[in-house]
């Protein structure tokens, strides 16, 4: 599998894709968490996607269960060479049921807690998982920026921030001297919602024209969640979701559809592909619960796209 070097100067290097740990623990066991840990490994990737928060939503979760069976499997692996771990904070609950947030307080102690969990002294990658409108960005800016400078943490990303919000929370850093964010997390995949549509799942936010306008010509690395819409695009049990019907999905399921045949790919393969080799390129976690679904992925690493499929996807719209 590729590697790439995320943007910032920090000198990691990421695989093509990112497994996505979200259901490990709770509705994926940790046996089979631990089969797909191995079996990602083994195939060259070496970089995994977390959160302080997977997955309290799940009825018996509490959140840390995904950090806590990753720590496990990091101790039976005998450490974590040639990993790289990404984990957030801010989309905990916190008080009254609401998002933990971004306050100082909050970072320093889930940070600790994360680490904890993971048995490890530090993350390659700590996300602000999601926007804190309550506490000032320098507040915010300045905390993360400590955990850098101390060592727990080696370089900063922003998931689920508007495009504005990002490059304004960038700049502040910049005139303060402070650790930017360089790595981008957000919803993607070639199906596009409808224009307008809030989306029902709370807190995403899907990537829009300006904020990858902005990835590109500000060099950053993005990487992007629910490539794969959960199953829907080869899964006839998974029905596509109402705020994804609209004629230009018809059209670009089509185009997926006529491209994977001429490939003898899978649709899933060709998403997974396309999200590669854009412009920008970006990184897609894939969230599994098999071996099986992992090695469907894993093949779509050495796919490639011929220009003239790429563009008949890229037009379909």
């Amino acid at each position: 599998m590729r590697q790439r070097e995320l943007s910032g100067g920090s000198g990691i290097q990421v695989s093509q894709l990112c497994l996505g740990a979200m259901p490990f623990g709770t509705t994926v066991d940790e046996q089979t968490s631990f089969a797909i840990l191995d079996r990602f490994v083994e195939a060259g990737g070496t970089t995994i996607d977390t959160a302080n928060c997977y997955s309290f939503w799940v009825p018996g979760g509490c959140g840390g269960e995904s950090e806590t069976v990753l720590g496990r499997w990091l101790a039976r692996r005998g450490g974590r060479d040639g990993l790289v771990l990404a984990s957030k904070v801010g989309s905990g609950l916190g008080a009254n049921g609401a998002a933990e947030g971004l306050a100082p307080r909050v970072i320093r102690e889930q940070l600790a807690g994360s680490l904890r969990r993971l048995g490890v002294d530090y993350l390659d990658v700590y996300y602000s998982h999601r926007e804190d409108r309550n506490t000032p960005d320098a507040e915010t800016l300045a905390t993360f920026h400590e955990a850098v400078t101390e060592g727990r943490v080696r370089t900063l990303g922003a998931s689920n921030h508007a495009a504005w919000r990002l490059a304004e929370t960038r700049a502040l850093a910049a005139a303060q001297g402070w650790t930017p964010y360089t790595v981008v997390q957000q919803r993607y995949s070639y199906l596009l919602p409808r224009p307008a549509t809030a989306l029902p799942e709370g807190g995403h936010v899907h990537a829009d024209d300006e904020l990858l306008d902005l990835v590109r010509s500000r060099d950053l690395t993005m990487f992007a969640y629910s490539t794969l819409l959960w199953g829907t695009y080869t899964r006839a049990d998974k029905p596509l979701p109402e705020h994804y019907q609209h004629p230009g999905t018809e059209r670009r399921l089509r185009a997926l559809g006529e491209v994977a045949a001429e490939l003898g790919a899978t649709p899933n393969q060709v998403v997974l592909s396309w999200l590669t080799g854009g412009d920008p390129a970006i990184v897609p976690i894939v969230g599994v619960s098999s071996v099986a679904q992992l090695d469907e992925c894993l093949a779509a690493a050495d796919l490639e796209l011929p220009t003239e499929l790429r563009k008949r996807l890229d037009e379909a719209c």
